[in-house]
């Protein structure tokens, strides 16, 4: 597989210790991203090039948009919806207040319309992750258990496959998935790649015809794969650690990538939020309806 480069910019001089969660917003036309260490939330504007930052009490960990207006927002304390409008952050639900030593970290609205959020030691030492499905009521499911590091979640242009990653293992799994019901099924593994030449996965994507853009962190990586699991671009970004791609922007085809600080040949180099134009235009994301009050 032949590593391709483009022409790949940086859209901000603001370092980022561990910046994630890239969300494109066609609404606002915007991206909003966030830092997890930082406690922020950023939105991007790419035609005037501007940034926002929004600061939160507590480590947070991805964030969705909300059919008004809000985004639902995966916190250290639990889930919320926040209005940038405002400053307004409202409680949702903690799926885990049993387990005081994690925080939420990869999360996006599914298909089902429910927020998809995994959990994780936040010392990144216990196998003490989750994965839940939040409904818009507050009740929650805790889908799955015993995991490391949660991430990579995507679902196929139809809704019928979700994908996820886990830190113990270099496979992204794929599932069949319910779109109505949530329920997932049929676990097998998706992709391995090789993690010394591609990265280990970390946070993922889709394109609208079904490939699934995973970030091979450490390795500074954008990997693209077929709907079958075959590998079919290898982008390499200026930086190391590539943490989630995001495919949006006017036209549907910028990819956004996000980054933390990493050390290279002992220097550090700083997260931050990239962007190259492909060939392919990335899908709507899910929005999540809160319950009137």
């Amino acid at each position: 597989m032949a590593v391709h480069e483009y022409h790949v910019s940086s859209c901000t001089d603001v370092p980022l210790e561990l910046g994630e969660c890239p969300l494109w917003d066609s609404d606002r036309g915007l991206l909003w991203f966030v830092d997890i260490t930082a406690h922020a939330i950023y939105s991007f504007e790419p035609v005037k090039r501007t940034l926002d930052r929004f600061e939160m009490p507590a480590p947070i960990g991805s964030v969705g948009l909300t059919t008004d207006k809000r985004l639902v927002v995966a916190l250290k304390t639990g889930v919320h919806l926040f209005n940038p409008f405002t400053g307004a952050l409202d409680f949702l639900v903690n799926p885990e207040a049993d387990r005081p030593g994690n925080r939420l970290n990869d999360g996006k609205v599914g298909p089902d319309g429910c927020f998809w959020v995994g959990s994780m030691d936040e010392n990144s030492t216990q196998i003490s992750g989750a994965l839940y499905r939040i409904e818009p009521s507050g009740q929650y499911t805790r889908v799955r258990d015993g995991l490391f590091v949660p991430n990579g979640l995507a679902w196929s242009p139809d809704g019928g496959t979700m994908y996820h990653a886990d830190g113990l293992s270099p496979s992204v799994k794929a599932f069949d998935f319910d779109p109505y019901s949530g329920a997932i099924s049929n676990e097998r593994d998706f992709v391995t790649l090789d993690t010394e030449d591609y990265g280990w996965p970390d946070g993922a994507t889709i394109d609208i015809a079904g490939n699934y853009w995973s970030a091979g962190i450490f390795k500074g990586r954008i990997n693209q794969i077929s709907p079958q699991g075959e590998l079919l671009l290898s982008l390499q970004m200026p930086v190391i650690g590539t943490t989630m791609p995001c495919l949006g922007g006017i036209h549907g085809n910028t990819l956004f990538v996000t980054s933390l600080s990493a050390e290279l040949d002992e220097v550090i180099q700083k997260g931050t939020l990239l962007a190259c134009e492909v060939d392919v235009e990335g899908v709507h994301p899910y929005r999540f309806t809160p319950v009137a009050n």
